[in-house]
């Protein structure tokens, strides 16, 4: 794994940051992983805590969000800078977002080959494995 660098990662305001989170988004997800535009554009995101992950302090790498109900998603990571820690951050922010917002347990929706990772952080797979999108899936909950 590369150092991360100089990676600071903020609190985003959809309204005045969606296009930045959109980019991102768009550049993993919908190009990338060939997500359909209208699956990943669910409306959902002006009612979500969102964070932005910056390299040398201006240029945004990553984003993630957390649902009011606990749910963290979203979370990509534009190419070039996966592996060098990155997407810990983004995560890692997601979660204290949550502990502070008193949320007892977190859950995510993770796509199957990134399991490991979130079980470095704590997260237990429950349920069957899904298709989302096209990409399999496991459900995973941290629990405090």
């Amino acid at each position: 794994m590369k150092p991360d660098l100089a990676v600071t990662v903020r609190t985003a305001n959809w309204e005045r940051d969606q296009h930045v989170l959109r980019s991102i988004r768009e550049a993993v997800f919908v190009h990338e992983q060939k997500v359909p535009a209208e699956l990943e554009w669910d409306g959902l995101d002006p009612d979500c805590a969102h964070v932005i992950a910056y390299a040398d302090s201006d240029k945004a790498v990553a984003t993630g969000r957390l649902l009011p109900d606990g749910h963290i998603g979203r979370i990509a990571v534009l190419k070039s800078w996966r592996r060098r820690g990155v997407g810990s951050r983004v995560l890692q922010a997601l979660i204290e977002i949550a502990r502070a917002k008193g949320m007892a347990n977190c859950a995510l929706n993770a796509q199957t080959h990134a399991l490991s990772f979130y079980e470095r952080y704590g997260f237990i797979a429950e349920g069957e494995e899904f298709d989302e999108a096209g990409i399999p899936h496991q459900h995973m909950v941290l629990k405090r």
